[in-house]
């Protein structure tokens, strides 16, 4: 039975329960799944499933996609799979390739065909969906080669109508699209059906939106790379596909998941019109699902249990909208905004007022509040994110004597600029090669090498090992100059330079035993009681998961079962914030404290003015984070607390 027509049949052949707001959202959770279905009491109009961890997401969507396969399979028939490229699959073909090599999963008898492809794309180019699905899932499968169907990016322009009409009649061919994968953009694109795509429309070229384009412009090195066109599956295509699976994960797509599963369908939004469809099912992490009313606002679609993180969560929804201090809220406020059910719990407004009020003043902790004389470990994903992020908690941590260790886990080569590396290398030939310590011949060696890499080099080829070292080796200068503006030395930085990071591409490998191997011995040797991990999902590429996910499995391996482990603050990057009702600790910065976190930012001088993967947001880095910490002040003072100047957010886990 399909996902999205009810509640599914568990793993172990039990039925699945469906879970109601209480406080939480419904969420698939472990095994057996459960399913978090539309009600009658949500307002999504395609079933949607919430799923607590981005793996499991992935594992979820493939055993479904598996037992499709073998149910197919079973009755002699294929199975026709349309496919799609992204960040976000790539779990799921991971757990296929697993499946396949572990449990006999078959693609012998599997038609597949992909969603699109960009145009003008040679089919040997790194940014080639071809070769991306050949490195990613088809040449780890047994499927055949034949019937592997992928819109070809490199025909001549007049050729391509026909071959979108001859792409249209192979799946016709084929029976239709069994189970389509779909992923989503941030204008709610499906495949490369830009906003005004219609209802009708089949596979055909497209003009390519410029968010989607700035979205792929980490990919390409530069959005000026990135092609204008794409050949694309319509949204009729895709709709006539007998199941659709969409994922999302991450906080950056929390937005237009709302958009795509609670608002009107609108030719502006084209995942709105899988509302039509009678067999699609939405797969979204925690974080993707975040704006969801039945997360954001349970209470305003069913009756919930008032804990004391809901309670907080409703009264400071309930003063913003109000436009009111937390303790001016009165009983018509309440009544007004579908909370009465909370007022009567405490008995009084001012109840539950002074409640909400008290709990989020006692999050505020200055210096004097903070851990002293406590071995730390700052984990930092990039050579960046310590002084982004934690610049502000970091000097305070310094000034009350705890032993920092800043342990820098990637080496963020590929965010520097290939100017960066000709300026460094006419500063080696400027230089007396005495004063470095090396010959003549070999600082010439060097610079004769890199230049005539880069003077080839096409947009996004990875570099060759000489120039990833080069730029290694500028992140990691700049890391140390940041945290001496904190009163850090390079004595207090590690550099982890994890091993699934050394792709030389944007895409990673996936964390495996040796990522872990370096984080685990690093706890061992420091024996830390403190440690500062990313908890930033919206990193669009990825790392702080990933490193996250490194340090879980390590902290798992260093202090097994009861081990009294060290305590884990997470921070999050420089994308994001922690709302004040999900922070457990708030650190008040002072002017001077902010301009001197700012002043750290600027000695990552390769990141400074235009950072080769800004996301979304063209400020820099110092800009967000000036905004972002002063924004955090700002929405406690609205709220009736004390008023500081900037704040920075952590959860204590």
């Amino acid at each position: 039975m399909s996902l999205a027509s009810g509640t599914p049949a568990a793993s172990d052949g039990s039925q699945a329960r469906t879970l109601q707001a209480s406080g939480g959202p419904a969420r698939v959770s472990g095994s057996p799944f459960l399913h978090a279905g539309v009600t009658g009491t949500t307002r999504e109009r395609i079933p949607t499933i919430i799923v607590e961890a981005h793996d499991e997401l992935a594992r979820l969507v493939a055993g479904r996609i598996a037992t499709l396969m073998r149910e197919r399979e079973a009755a002699g028939r294929q199975v026709v799979l349309g496919l799609a490229t992204g960040s976000t699959p790539i779990g799921v073909y991971r757990e296929l390739i697993r499946m396949h090599r572990e449990e006999g999963l078959s693609f012998a008898h599997v038609i597949s065909f992909n969603l699109d492809e960009y145009y003008p794309m040679r089919v040997e180019s790194i940014h080639s969906y071809r070769r991306f699905m050949w490195e990613n899932l088809f040449s780890h499968v047994n499927i055949d080669a034949a019937n592997v169907h992928i819109p070809d990016g490199a025909l001549a322009r007049a050729e391509v109508d026909a071959a979108c009409a001859a792409y249209e009649d192979a799946i016709t061919a084929a029976g239709g699209i069994d189970f389509q994968l779909l992923g989503i953009g941030k204008t709610g694109h499906i495949g490369f059906n830009e906003p005004g795509s219609g209802e009708s429309s089949r596979t055909r070229m497209v003009h390519l939106d410029s968010i989607t384009r700035r979205d792929a412009a980490a990919d390409f090195f530069g959005e000026e790379n990135v092609p204008r066109e794409a050949i694309t599956m319509g949204i009729a295509t895709i709709l006539g596909a007998r199941e659709i699976a969409i994922l999302a994960t991450g906080e950056h797509k929390a937005g237009v998941v709302r958009r795509a599963v609670e608002g009107e369908i609108d030719r502006a939004v084209a995942a709105t019109f899988l509302q039509r469809h009678a067999n699609t099912t939405f797969y979204v992490d925690d974080a993707a699902a975040a704006d969801l009313t039945r997360v954001a606002t349970p209470w305003l679609v069913d009756e919930v249990v008032w804990g004391e993180p809901l309670t907080v969560r409703a009264v400071t929804w309930l003063a913003a909208r109000c436009k009111k201090a937390i303790l001016k809220l009165t009983q018509h406020d309440y009544a007004e905004n579908g909370l009465t059910s909370l007022v009567a719990q405490h008995g009084s407004p001012g109840a539950v007022n002074g409640l909400v009020f008290n709990i989020l003043g006692a999050k505020i902790r200055g210096k004097s509040k903070l851990p002293r004389s406590l071995k730390t470990i700052c984990f930092s994903p990039h050579p960046d994110d310590d002084v982004i992020s934690m610049g502000g908690i970091l000097r305070k941590f310094v000034e009350n004597g705890n032993d920092m260790t800043v342990a820098y886990m990637t080496s963020g080569n590929i965010a520097v600029f290939d100017h960066d590396v000709r300026r460094y290398m006419d500063f080696l030939e400027r230089s007396a090669a005495e004063a470095l310590h090396a010959s003549g011949d070999g600082v010439r060696a060097l610079t004769e090498t890199v230049h005539a890499f880069l003077s080839r080099k096409q947009a996004g080829e990875v570099d060759i090992r000489e120039v990833q070292d080069i730029k290694r080796i500028i992140r990691e200068a700049e890391a140390v100059s940041g945290i001496e503006v904190m009163g850090l030395s390079k004595a207090n930085a590690r550099f982890l330079n994890l091993p699934f990071y050394q792709t030389g591409k944007v895409r990673k490998d996936p964390i495996g035993p040796a990522d872990v191997a370096i984080v685990a011995d690093l706890l061992r040797e420091l024996q830390p009681e403190l440690i500062f991990v990313a908890g930033d999902l919206s990193d669009p590429h990825g790392t702080h998961r990933m490193c996250k996910e490194a340090i879980d499995l390590a902290l798992e391996e260093v202090y097994p079962g009861t081990t009294k482990r060290p305590e884990v603050w997470l921070y999050r990057g420089a994308w994001q914030e922690w709302p004040i009702t999900e922070a457990t600790v708030l650190v008040p910065l002072s002017q001077e404290e902010l301009t001197i976190k700012i002043q750290a930012i600027f000695k990552h001088q390769s990141q400074k003015d235009s950072a080769p993967f800004p996301g979304q947001d063209e400020r820099e880095f110092w800009q967000r984070v000036e905004q972002r910490n002063k924004s955090t002040a700002t929405i406690l003072d609205e709220l009736g607390l004390a008023e500081y100047f900037a704040m920075e957010a952590y959860v204590i886990v």
